[in-house]
């Protein structure tokens, strides 16, 4: 026993809108589309005004309460409450469901060969595809459904990995920064040059190492040699010169900056030189003063000793002692003797100093005197600058409204190029609008017989077999100027039940403007012929339109559904040598009986 074949989802399960266009292999038939979505129908339901929507879609219009039909106000045929959607007055339409679900489907997925039937899509292709293009969950990039593994593993910048050294997880993109903190990456010591120590150990490991180059501890004074810790030592004592020197310049370095960012200290020194002086020049009068009181009885009793001693020396011992000198004198000799070298030493010293202090006080006022010539310079500088400040601000503004002003010109004159280029397009769809009638009118006939010639027979019959154009439809023709409106449509590989084998041949009713005046059901005779073109066996197919069948009742759509020969010619028939094709063409004709008309 055959196994039975999955149904679909029924009509309320269904929770997607119509199928996409691209889908559809052959041509697509507006009966067969949503009212609503456009979309080919899925679970189509049909109202009480005849239009069919998405069981989704006339859920999704009703759910806030009774709706207009959009269809039957654009048609112009509203009328309540016929025209009125609400819950329960639309019924599964089955029959177009089957149509629908039997038709021939492509996968539109770019790469992917699939086709098969509207119904198979659904069940086992749809959302399933290989070559379906999804967004990434993580990092959104667009990707095929049959790579997002593969990118998930390796591609995707924002995957989580875990860090083979601590085990915690971080991020792809931030795979460097982590590598810097990660406390287990390995580390390499640069002294002993000993491997994998891990980063929250190497601190420890430094330490200890007598391998490690550190800074000498000069380095602060300009020693800039990086020597082994065991080896140390041997460099201070090796270099002991070279560091006091170093030392000794830095020392005069710091004093040199101390006594320019100290001025005031020169200044207090000043005022104590002041004093100093004062007090030398009181002192200086003093000892004056002492020796003016103490010149004259020292300077007799002198001259008697000396005398004394002269005449002594040479006549002999004297007859009687000298008289000694007066008690008084004693202690003004004393001080006169003090007293004397102290202009000489101390004012020397007292004079070389304030010389030297003035010398710093000149110094300092001649640089005084520079920067406050510096700083007019500058000042007036500054005022220069401010005045360009001032008038390349006052351009700037002005420069501002002009580019405001043009920024205005040039969005009014964006808006109306945009505003032609609409204009432009909708002439352009005009005129291949008017091209295309004119086309359509240059092939029509109005007797009820069309020859319709195909070319480049090879090429279409290989894009059948491709499934790109399964189908052609023929330029419409007239049994009479305000008769009925029809077409050929074939399939060049074959349809149903002559898919792959021959060549089929349709005829289709379409509307047209003088349906109204004609008399419904079609039931004129139709004649359909492959023209032998030495004009010796045409293959010829007659029948007569049921009356019965939607494909000839008066049409509400474009066109009704074609009825004809799926067995109209065999394809090992045109295969072979033959009349058929001459220069890659063929001929199709197609006679309308106009009896009773």
């Amino acid at each position: 026993m055959a196994t039975q074949e999955p149904s679909p989802p029924s009509s309320m399960e269904s929770n997607k809108p119509g199928f996409p266009k691209k889908i559809l292999g052959n041509k697509l038939e507006d009966k067969h589309l949503c009212n609503c979505c456009h979309n080919i129908l899925r679970r189509p339901f049909q109202a009480q005004c005849g239009h069919r929507f998405c069981s989704y879609c006339f859920n999704r219009t009703v759910s806030n309460g009774p709706q207009k039909c959009n269809a039957c106000i654009k048609e112009d045929i509203f009328e309540e409450p016929t025209s009125i959607l609400k819950q329960g007055c639309a019924f599964p339409d089955n029959a177009v469901r089957r149509e629908v679900e039997h038709l021939s489907a492509v996968c539109i997925n770019e790469n992917c060969t699939w086709k098969g039937s509207i119904k198979d899509y659904e069940l086992n292709h749809e959302g399933k595809c290989e070559f379906m293009i999804i967004p990434c969950p993580s990092c959104k990039e667009r990707i095929r459904f049959n790579e997002q593994e593969r990118h998930n593993e390796r591609e995707c910048p924002e995957r989580t990995l875990n860090c083979k050294y601590c085990k915690e997880p971080f991020h792809f993109k931030n795979i460097k920064a982590h590598d810097e903190i990660c406390p287990k990456y390995p580390m390499i010591c640069e002294g002993c040059a000993k491997k994998k120590i891990p980063r929250e150990k190497y601190v420890d490991h430094i330490k200890f190492c007598s391998k490690f180059r550190t800074p000498c501890r000069f380095h602060v004074v300009g020693c800039d040699m990086s020597v082994e810790k065991e080896k140390i030592h041997d460099h201070e004592r090796a270099f002991a010169y070279e560091h006091l020197n170093l030392l000794l310049h830095y020392i005069m370095g710091m004093k040199v900056s101390m006594e320019g960012l100290q001025p005031q200290g020169l200044e207090l020194a000043g005022h104590k030189l002041v004093e100093l002086q004062q007090s030398l020049r009181e002192l200086e009068a003093r000892v004056s003063q002492l020796s003016t009181t103490s010149s004259g009885p020292p300077v007799q009793g002198a001259a008697a000793a000396a005398v004394a001693s002269s005449s002594s020396s040479s006549s002999g011992p004297p007859a009687s002692a000298p008289l000694p000198p007066p008690p008084t004198l004693a202690p003004t000799l004393s001080v006169s003797t003090s007293f004397t070298p102290l202009p000489s030493s101390v004012g020397a010293a007292l004079e070389l100093q304030l010389h030297s202090e003035k010398t710093k006080v000149a110094e300092l006022g001649r640089r005084c005197t520079e920067l406050e010539v510096k700083s007019g310079t500058f000042e007036n500088v500054v005022c220069v600058l401010n005045r360009e400040v001032e008038r390349f601000a006052t351009t700037m503004e002005a420069s501002n409204r002009q580019h405001k002003l043009d920024q205005d010109k040039i969005e009014a004159l964006s808006n109306k190029v945009r505003q032609l280029e609409r204009t432009v397009g909708l002439k352009d769809l005009t005129v291949a609008e008017m091209e295309g009638r004119l086309r359509e009118m240059s092939s029509t006939t109005f007797d009820g017989v069309f020859v319709w010639r195909i070319s480049d027979f090879a090429k279409k019959r290989q894009d059948a077999i491709a499934g790109r154009a399964p189908a052609m439809f023929s330029p419409a023709f007239y049994t009479s100027k305000y008769g009925y409106k029809m077409c050929l449509r074939i399939y060049l590989n074959g349809d149903g039940t002559g898919r792959g084998s021959h060549l089929s041949l349709f005829f289709v009713v379409m509307r047209g403007l003088s349906d109204a005046l004609l008399k419904w059901p079609f039931n004129q005779k139709v004649t359909l012929m492959l023209l032998d073109q030495s004009n010796r066996e045409h293959i010829i197919d007659a029948f007569r339109p049921d009356v019965t069948s939607s494909s000839f009742q008066r049409p509400v759509s474009e066109m009704n559904i074609a009825s004809g020969c799926p067995l109209f010619c065999p394809l090992s028939k045109l295969d072979a040598k033959n009349s058929y094709i001459r220069d890659d063409t063929i001929f199709i004709k197609a006679i309308v009986d106009l009896t009773g008309l």
